[in-house]
């Protein structure tokens, strides 16, 4: 890295804190005299300057490219955890850049085994630039692939794209296309289908279905939960059948219900064994002012211990977790906790993807849940993913030659 260059990354980083600063003071919940504004811009001029300097030292430690052309699988770790992020690619969470995945790695001072985008109906295409920068870069690519139609707002209930008419086979010429395109770029990929189905928040919830209305005379099975594996199920088969065996699939639930009753719980979802490789779930703590604080142990324990008993064997991944920057929280703190419970507290998470974004709320004030909201939150989200047990690295296994 020249040093235009490090001067530039440093002046980015130092804007991007002081930017994330000035919706808190508008809250009137923070506010700072000219002297503690000065020291803190001064903090974190001097922090990114140890930044720059430990990337340049970290890019040099990397390994080799892989070779293009190598036909691998990538293996769960044993011991330690992937790290990963989603690094705010635009609107459509589809706007995947080298140069973003790059900065963010020099601010953290760690290569991101995973980087998370999103696939959604409504753009009717297969990402393979995206997904051939994310690979190139030696990094994993998780695909939020997901059956939305524009414009992408949540709480509005099914559209064009609803279970139903996947099931019916409406769609089933876009998916044979995206199978197509996945297969053509024949890398290891993860795909999450309809994520986060337990929440209302999104069209493809249970909720829309028939909810909580018995399927069978035990009343063991409920209608909203029995269409979305119906759909799930329909997804990955014609998937398969195209030949993308390079897709791994992840069954992504949030940690939490909503509504919170049996019906709607992660386990009814689920669309079996031979339909997952991955167990996902989402963690965040409080995203606007009005939520109360979270600690980890309180948003994880139960959840993970849910998901644990949903199936045996796969390996749990945090698909994404972050939290806001909202005096007097306790962000840094929050980090800190979740990288170190993460790899410590839950045996089976083998890799946990930040979700680095902020955006504003109608009320004015922003949710800045991005690692560098503060000097504190960088620091602690560094510090905490500089252990060995969290893999910058992706572990590889030759496929045989077919």
């Amino acid at each position: 890295m020249t040093v235009a260059e490090t001067t530039k990354e440093r002046s980015s980083a130092v804007g991007e804190a002081v930017a994330a600063s000035k919706p808190m003071k508008q809250t009137g919940i923070v506010r700072h005299n000219h002297f503690a504004r000065t020291m803190q811009s001064l903090r974190t001029v001097i922090l990114l300057t140890l930044i720059a300097v430990s990337s340049a030292c970290h890019q040099q430690s990397k390994s080799e490219k892989l070779d293009p052309a190598a036909s691998v699988e990538v293996v769960v770790p044993e011991r330690g955890a992937y790290t990963g992020a989603f690094i705010d690619f635009g609107e459509a969470e589809e706007d995947v850049t080298l140069e973003g995945i790059e900065e963010f790695e020099t601010m953290v001072g760690k290569h991101q085994a995973i980087i998370a985008s999103s696939s959604y109906w409504g753009e009717q295409d297969f990402p393979s630039k995206n997904l051939n920068v994310i690979w190139q870069h030696r990094s994993l690519p998780l695909v939020f692939w997901s059956p939305w139609d524009r414009p992408y707002e949540q709480n509005t209930g099914p559209d064009r794209f609803n279970l139903n008419s996947i099931i019916a086979g409406t769609w089933d010429k876009y998916i044979d296309d995206w199978a197509n395109a996945a297969k053509a770029f024949g890398k290891p990929m993860i795909v999450v289908f309809a994520n986060e189905m337990n929440g209302d928040w999104f069209p493809w919830s249970g909720a829309y279905y028939g909810g909580n209305r018995p399927v069978n005379e035990q009343k063991s099975k409920w209608q909203g939960p029995e269409t979305f594996k119906a759909a799930y199920r329909h997804v990955v088969d014609r998937v398969r059948a195209r030949g993308a065996s390079n897709i791994k699939w992840m069954f992504h639930t949030n940690n939490y219900s909503s509504p919170l009753d049996t019906w709607n719980f992660a386990p009814a979802y689920y669309p079996g064994p031979d339909y997952a490789d991955w167990l996902g779930l989402s963690v965040y703590g409080q995203q606007y002012k009005e939520e109360a604080w979270a600690d980890i142990p309180s948003l994880v324990d139960w959840p993970y211990k849910e998901m644990s008993g949903v199936d045996p064997n796969k390996p749990i991944m945090i698909a994404e977790w972050g939290t806001g920057e909202f005096p007097p929280g306790k962000k840094a703190e929050w980090i800190k906790q979740g990288l170190d419970l993460f790899r410590s507290r839950y045996p089976r998470i083998k890799a946990a993807v930040y979700w680095h974004e902020r955006w504003q709320n109608e009320e004015g004030y922003y949710s800045n849940l991005r690692v560098n909201s503060s000097v504190e939150s960088l620091q602690a989200y560094r510090e905490g993913v500089a252990n060995p047990d969290w893999l910058a690295n992706l572990l590889l296994r030759p496929l045989p030659k077919k």
